[in-house]
């Protein structure tokens, strides 16, 4: 089972602009009509907001500003996803089935959910949970998933998307900067070639935080059961330029070993095993016991000089950004 809330309309197929679509008036694009008419027979009609799509006063419209508003750097992608989650319930002829789809996906304690939402939305997560609530339930109650309309419940799916929502990333700047690496320059073409695209992606992340190689957001059922290993043997792509999760072995797989991804990106893997643990502690509420962090268990449990100076840079930027956004 797959769900995804993907920002940009040509994913699927980037290069037949003749066949996309357009669903009025809400100016929601498709890739084609046989797209359109699946996103309206499972979930879209729910929340097609039709005439009112531009009032600031709907329901729908106050959640996704109220989220813009909460989150760094602004997005809508988390907070849709969830909407989705209960428009196809809302719309299924069989609800009980995608409830149970949705109760397999990892579940956490109350203490760990108000971890998460406090990591996502801040010191006053509470108030802010509490007015993202209301707009969600002023916009989308549903009998059936009763229980996700409820403070705790509400925390509940807010934790869900938060640990298991997975990024789909089919960034062309990074095939672009792939296609660079490939060309053989000479050494001074080389470096000058290097020292703009390493510029490049500090300039643009400064504006796209985390979200750089980002159009959207999804749930995966499998994958989300794959566990996290510093050293994985399988890693979450989409290669194929749309919203279909490929999960690929990066070493030969034993039968009956366990497939392990990781939470963390590149960078933060090259770290030593105390920054690593801090990431994944912060974000994701464990400590990692693999084979990597287990071998590296006598370190001292400090950061390299680097790493202080990054996270340093990180929190003054994070109060700079704290100070600029809106109090909702």
């Amino acid at each position: 089972m797959a769900l995804s809330d993907c920002r940009s309309f040509s994913l699927t197929h980037p290069l037949r602009l003749e066949i996309q679509v357009l669903c009025l008036p809400l100016q929601v694009m498709y890739c084609s009509s046989e797209c359109r008419q699946a996103a309206a027979d499972q979930y879209h009609r729910a929340l097609c907001l039709g005439p009112s799509h531009e009032d600031p006063d709907h329901p729908l419209n106050k959640l996704k500003d109220a989220w813009r508003s909460m989150h760094y750097p602004p997005e809508s992608s988390s907070i849709t996803l969830m909407a989705r989650m209960v428009a196809l319930v809302k719309q299924a002829n069989d609800k009980g089935r995608w409830q149970k789809l949705f109760s397999q996906f990892c579940s956490r304690t109350a203490n760990e959910e108000e971890e998460i939402a406090h990591k996502l939305l801040g010191e006053k997560f509470k108030g802010q949970l509490a007015l993202l609530q209301g707009f969600f339930s002023a916009a989308l109650y549903e009998d059936h998933l009763s229980q996700w309309f409820t403070p705790g419940g509400f925390r509940s799916l807010f934790s869900l998307v938060g640990t298991n929502g997975q990024g789909i990333g089919t960034s062309s700047l990074s095939q672009w900067v792939h296609a660079c690496d490939a060309l053989q320059l000479p050494a001074q073409q080389r470096e000058q070639l290097d020292s703009f695209i390493d510029q490049l992606y500090k300039d643009i992340e400064k504006e796209t935080g985390d979200f750089l190689n980002c159009e959207g957001s999804g749930l995966f059922l499998l994958q989300s059961s794959c566990n996290h290993s510093c050293i994985p043997n399988a890693e979450a792509a989409f290669p194929d330029n749309n919203f279909l999760l490929h999960l690929s072995a990066l070493s030969d797989v034993q039968p009956g070993e366990e497939i392990c991804i990781s939470y963390l990106d590149c960078c933060q893997r090259d770290r030593s095993r105390h920054s690593r643990h801090k990431t994944l502690r912060e974000n994701y509420l464990f400590v990692c016991s693999c084979a990597r962090c287990t071998s590296q268990a006598d370190e001292a449990d400090v950061t390299s000089e680097e790493e202080e100076e990054d996270e340093a840079e990180g929190e003054a930027e994070g109060d700079e950004m704290e100070d600029e956004m809106t109090d909702v």
